[in-house]
């Protein structure tokens, strides 16, 4: 299931919510949550070392607030630096 930009931006300021603007614009500058395949989510981040952040520091953050916001369970946050998208 594709991801609306309603819902990406939804996840996008919840995040930005819980960690504050500072370390958001860090780590989370330039990210799209895209699709979501059963429980996985999805994520392209602006670079590799964007991507191995978001997923060693704070995958467990993104499954919850996507989860909500999505209403459904995402077990596993899946992200990839955009030259791959």
């Amino acid at each position: 299931m594709e991801i609306s930009d309603i819902q990406d931006f939804a996840i996008q300021a919840r995040l930005a919510a819980v960690l504050g603007a500072a370390e958001f614009d860090r780590v989370f500058a330039g990210v799209r949550f895209a699709e979501v395949e059963g429980p996985l989510l999805y994520v392209y981040a602006k670079d590799e070392a964007a991507a191995a952040a978001i997923e060693d520091d704070f995958a467990l953050l993104v499954a919850d607030i996507a989860g909500h916001i999505l209403k459904q369970n995402i077990d596993v946050v899946v992200v990839l630096p955009k030259v791959l998208q």
